[in-house]
């Protein structure tokens, strides 16, 4: 059986409130979406598993008014975007990656020094810095879809991007982790 698209699973889902074909969005989604939360809550599985379940229940109500003006994950992702930025203006949090980092965060074989170093890391970051090293690193998002995704214009993404990148580099170089050539 061939695997529907998106925009078909969509459309029985606004349509006719076919739960399977939701769950099959959930099953093509749900790691890419608990990652992006991984990497902003800095490794909390439990938050990050609540945040993402938060995200497919508003994902799955509003499903209607996905337009199709955007790819699916797109507008997936600017709501998994606001649950995270509603969700650190409940608890009115402040709290203030090489390619190799993002392999490394991808990967599953994380050694825990690794693991605890990286996301100390993404810790040093601005949430809007962490947020767009987050969705291009780790996630695979262009400029165009995370400025979509954000809400924030290109230039401010790139901007981010750049601080975010010199700010991982440096922090993994201190610890031992970048090239010594």
């Amino acid at each position: 059986m061939e695997k529907l698209s998106d925009i078909s699973l969509v459309a029985q889902v606004a349509v006719f409130h076919n739960k399977r074909a939701f769950d099959q969005l959930v099953k093509k989604y749900q790691s890419p979406v608990r990652r992006f939360f991984l990497s902003q809550t800095l490794g909390d599985s439990q938050l990050s598993d609540d945040l993402a379940q938060d995200t497919f229940i508003k994902a799955y109500t509003r499903i209607a008014s996905f337009k199709g003006l955007s790819g699916f994950s797109t507008w997936l992702f600017r709501i998994a975007y606001n649950v995270l930025y509603d969700y650190r203006r409940s608890l009115k949090l402040t709290e203030d990656i090489s390619n190799t980092a993002a392999a490394a965060l991808r990967s599953s074989a994380l050694s825990p020094t690794l693991h605890m170093d990286l996301y100390q890391a993404l810790a040093l970051l601005k949430p809007e810095e962490r947020t767009c090293i987050t969705l291009q690193m780790i996630e695979g998002q262009p400029i165009d879809k995370i400025a979509e995704i954000t809400g924030m214009p290109e230039g401010t993404v790139k901007s981010h991007l750049s601080r975010g990148k010199k700010n991982l580099a440096n922090y993994l170089k201190q610890n031992g982790y970048g090239s010594s050539s």
